[in-house]
């Protein structure tokens, strides 16, 4: 790779760290071009994507995030998989690692926080962004639901009143 090549690399790796809401380090060893393409698969059908990275130009690209220990995940052949939700690319990463032993999971990188391959585990059992957000709007249309029916039975139970007077006086 030439010099110009190098240094669009680390810009683009630059901005993976800067944007994504967690980035899951994971070692490929063993994995056949196939098992490659369905987890990139699944990871692209969560939003999040799979980028095998150069450990130096990785290293740099950190700039000083998470200390030592992040620098010290990028050793060997990694793999990183990243997505904009914190959640998207670990819960992929940890489904797949599960079916396929070769891919393992050394650690992530959040924001200035490094977590271990037990919490990345923790953060694929968090509900999605998308979960979240649906959770939400269920729990906000449920009062407005039950506020509508309470104020309309008193008016529901006057007009029966009303109407059985009526029917009373009409017999």
């Amino acid at each position: 790779m030439d010099k110009a090549g190098k240094s669009a690399a680390l810009e683009s790796l630059k901005g993976v760290f800067e944007e994504s809401g967690a980035v899951v380090v994971t070692h490929y060893t063993g994995l056949s071009v196939a098992e490659m393409t369905k987890l990139r698969g699944m990871l692209r059908k969560d939003g999040a994507q799979l980028k095998v990275v150069k450990n130096t130009l990785a290293q740099i690209a950190l700039d000083g995030k998470g200390g030592d220990e992040a620098k010290d995940m990028f050793q060997g052949p990694v793999a990183i998989a990243f997505s904009p939700d914190p959640v998207s690319a670990a819960k992929a990463a940890d489904e797949f690692s599960k079916e396929n032993s070769k891919l393992v999971i050394i650690g992530a990188v959040m924001g200035d926080q490094v977590l271990d391959a037990k919490g990345v585990e923790a953060l694929a059992k968090l509900p999605s962004l998308d979960q979240l957000r649906g959770k939400l709007v269920g729990l906000i249309q449920a009062p407005a639901t039950k506020v509508a029916g309470v104020l309309q039975a008193p008016a529901g139970q006057l007009a029966r009143v009303v109407s059985a007077y009526a029917n009373k006086d009409a017999a």
